[in-house]
């Protein structure tokens, strides 16, 4: 039996999300607050069904404005009552035959011939139409003693003035301010949601979902019957354990220690646990007996004097008994106490530390790993009681940890809780593990994992979870996704972190881009950014990921701007190169390759794409076009400079999602004023380093900035000298784009340098993005704000608790 996919709807910012569960290992990641947590700690509280552990602010956030609209109908409104929310929790389970006894109870019909079973877990309102008409009386009777207060203070306030003392006015003013619990429905259920609402469990038939959706908006479920009840078959099906990442392995302080727990005794315990069950287990039990042999022998010699002089003491009434001091080895005690975890320093035996000398990293690492083992073996001794499927949530492994054992861990983590006494098709262990690291994600590919994407409309934000399995799984498309998870493993990219992700063209622009949003847009310095180096060939490659993922994405390029060559051309230049050519060089290397989609004239409405080389030239040439495929084939689709020039902000954005505000945008080079002497010209570069050698011009030919490598020999005439020899500067074969990068950083954004204009707007375009969806959040945390809790011995503002994870 295994876990297929659970549904989680109204639960803090996961309003309706389907996860879906790999058999192996399941991997949660995406940026801070995308509900990773909760996805976990809502499978974990539904099925633990304790109505105390709830609060209202569990509720998703969007819907505290319906509960209020439901307590604001009049009394007698039958249909009121019926939108109060719930919040619910499907679990599909892949059942086979050996799994049918076990899941006999959640099969919906004799008929059934699925593959799947399911059951709903709902906390829902014991009875809605008598919780509002509580609400009702309450809300009455503490309006009417509001009012009768208020009349009164007004009626001390008023003879109060006439007898002149003072603050009186403010008293009269004040009577009416007053707003007594419960003021709304949300407020009522702030303190008597426990009271209000229970757990009730149903069946869910496969045959009447798509999707795990109800084909019906009217589908009602079978509810389950009190016996056995559906909290003891979930019981019977599923064990639920957690692996927090707060594993208390800090070093100890002096006097501190009491928070920190020594390998040793965490080592002991698991002993207690588990091994100290085995009775069975002849060869520790005689280890123990030879040792309290040994012990007993020990204590007679070092007592024997004094048990001597005991003797001729002598008890009245009692004859002559003996004292014998014997052991009395307890294996717990033994290895919480009188064991200690050493490490042995390989190659000097006697060479032994205690375990509070070594890193955490390694105690972490032996920690997790007993750990684990101690859950599974605890799983292993219900026997009869024991359920089929163990789901284990591992909290961020990679506290502590370098990079390569992270990689080790996650590598190899299955391996430690394989156990040969399981049916190999009965028991099944699933894991599912919430990580921040770059290193244990790309580990095991795209597979597990499950991306919780933040989305925000209307300044409400919920989140939608996208399953890598599902990415690319074509096998015309397999070399597309092995690039990809390639390229991403070997940079060690965190794009599945981060708030937005900037695809730069090369080396250049990724190590200039930190300090050209120190000067352009400064509120992204606080945003999780992903700056990912691909070049204009290959960020094209990125596009249906970034769709997939639904991640707000800037693409700044260049314009590479070429001539393109005939076949008679490219054929004299490589004539012309194949003399003195050694073995591996490219034959034409100097011109450039690209691809250009057509119509097919064989074909109609069909297109073909052919293969093209240009060679490199400076953008104002006429007929000059790009060779860079991300402009050709992605946005905004155009080819010539005279279309990419003429192309409108909004024909630079392209919408990722119809069910998001994500969207992806292009920033390549533009034209910009250019001012040599007394001539201004509207002018363009073909690179990045061509356009910081036009808006940067006087700075560029200062003589104190020569290292930066686009100071040219002698003083252009004219704005279109300037970029024709800025132009044969940079693509000359001794130009360093590199050092000119450096150099530029070296002399500091305040040095009187600007940012070219098409990397400003794109960043500008960025930070309102981004600033729009941390504005939306914080909305919402002032609206969580507004709901205090009500308890006659609380005092506070409760800001945002549970709606992020």
């Amino acid at each position: 039996m295994k876990l297929q996919a659970y549904r989680l709807q109204n639960y803090r910012r996961l309003r309706d999300v389907v996860i879906e569960l790999d058999d192996e290992i399941s991997i949660f990641v995406g940026a801070n607050n995308s509900g990773k947590t909760s996805a976990v700690q809502g499978l974990y509280s539904m099925l633990r069904g304790e109505v105390k552990k709830f609060e209202l602010f569990d509720f998703s956030a969007a819907l505290w404005a319906e509960i209020d609209a439901v307590g604001r109908t009049p009394p007698g409104d039958e249909d009121a009552p019926k939108r109060l929310p719930s919040i619910l929790l499907d679990l599909w389970f892949r059942v086979g035959e050996d799994d049918l006894a076990t899941a006999m109870s959640l099969l919906p019909s004799t008929e059934w011939d699925g593959k799947c079973v399911g059951i709903r877990v709902a906390f829902e309102p014991r009875d809605a139409h008598d919780l509002v008409w509580k609400f009702h009386e309450l809300h009455e009777k503490a309006n009417n003693a509001a009012v009768a207060l208020a009349v009164k203070r007004k009626a001390d306030g008023e003879q109060a003035v006439e007898a002149g003392a003072e603050d009186a006015a403010a008293v009269v003013a004040d009577a009416g301010e007053y707003k007594p619990w419960p003021e709304s429905l949300t407020k009522y259920l702030t303190k008597e949601l426990s009271k209000e609402y229970t757990f009730r469990y149903y069946v869910l038939d496969e045959r009447a979902f798509v999707g795990y959706q109800a084909k019906e908006a009217d589908y009602e479920p079978l509810p389950l019957g009190k016996e056995p009840g559906g909290a003891a078959i979930l019981k019977s099906l599923v064990r639920v354990d957690f692996l927090r990442a707060q594993r208390h392995l800090d070093d100890p302080d002096t006097g501190s220690s009491d928070r920190a727990e020594s390998l040793s005794r965490r080592l002991s315990r698991f002993y207690h646990r588990n091994l100290e069950k085995r009775g069975d287990d002849h060869a520790a039990l005689k280890a123990l007996d030879t040792s309290e042999k040994e012990l007993n022998f020990h204590l007679k010699e070092v007592f024997s004097d004094t048990l001597k002089r005991l003797a001729k003491l002598g008890y009245p009434g009692v004859n002559n008994p003996e004292i014998v001091i014997r052991a009395a080895l307890d294996p717990t005690t033994v290895l919480g106490q009188d064991a200690k975890v050493h490490y042995v320093i390989p190659g000097v035996a006697s060479a032994q530390l205690p375990d509070s000398y070594n890193g955490l990293g390694f105690k972490n690492l032996v920690y997790m790993v007993v750990e684990l083992l101690d859950l599974h073996e605890q799983w292993k001794a219900e026997e009869d009681k024991r359920a089929p499927l163990h789901l284990v949530f591992i909290e961020e492994p990679e506290a502590h940890l370098h990079a390569q054992i992270q990689q080790v861990f996650i590598r190899n983590v299955l391996r430690l809780l394989e156990d040969a006494n399981d049916h190999a098709t009965f028991f099944h262990t699933q894991l599912v593990i919430t990580t921040h690291s770059p290193h244990i994600l790309y580990e095991r590919g795209f597979s597990p994992i499950r991306y919780f994407r933040r989305v925000s409309d209307q300044l409400g934000h919920h989140t939608d979870v996208r399953n890598l399995s599902l990415f690319k799984t074509g096998a015309s498309e397999a070399p597309a996704r092995e690039f990809l998870q390639r390229y991403l493993k070997l940079t060690h990219c965190d794009l599945f972190f981060s708030d937005a992700v900037i695809l730069v063209e090369g080396n250049v622009e990724r190590l200039l881009l930190p300090a050209m949003i120190e000067v352009a847009a400064k509120r992204l310095r606080s945003s999780a950014l992903t700056i990912l180096e691909v070049g204009g060939a290959f960020a094209h490659k990125f596009q249906e990921l970034i769709a997939f993922v639904g991640l707000t994405t800037l693409v700044i390029t260049d314009l590479d701007s070429v001539t393109v060559k005939t076949d008679a051309e490219k054929a004299a230049a490589q004539g012309a190169g194949a003399e003195g050519a050694v073995d591996g060089d490219d034959e034409d290397d100097d011109l450039k390759p690209f691809e250009l989609e057509d119509d097919d004239e064989a074909e109609p409405g069909g297109k073909k794409k052919s293969k093209k080389r240009g060679s490199t030239c400076h953008a104002h040439v006429e007929g000059a076009v790009t060779s860079n495929q991300t402009l050709i084939s992605w946005i905004p689709k155009k080819r010539s400079m005279a279309e990419l020039w003429e192309v409108t902000a909004e024909q630079k954005t392209l919408s990722l999602a119809e069910d998001s505000n994500a969207e992806v945008r292009v920033a390549y080079q533009i034209k910009v004023s250019v001012t040599v002497g007394a001539t201004t010209s509207q002018l363009c570069g073909r690179t990045l380093e061509e356009a910081f050698g036009l808006e940067n011009a006087d700075w560029c030919q200062a003589e104190a900035n020569r290292a930066v490598g686009l100071k040219l020999r002698s003083a252009p005439s004219s704005p279109e000298e300037l970029a024709e020899k800025l132009h044969n500067r940079v693509v000359g074969k001794n130009f360093d784009k590199t050092r000119f990068a450096l150099e530029v950083l070296a002399s500091g954004p305040l040095n009187g340098w600007k940012v070219p204009a098409y990397i400003a707007e794109g960043l500008a375009w960025l930070e309102a993005k981004v600033a729009h969806e941390l504005e939306a959040d914080a909305a919402i945390a002032i609206e969580v704000a507004t709901i205090e809790p009500t308890a006659a011995d609380v005092v506070a503002v409760i800001v945002a608790p549970g709606q992020t994870a």
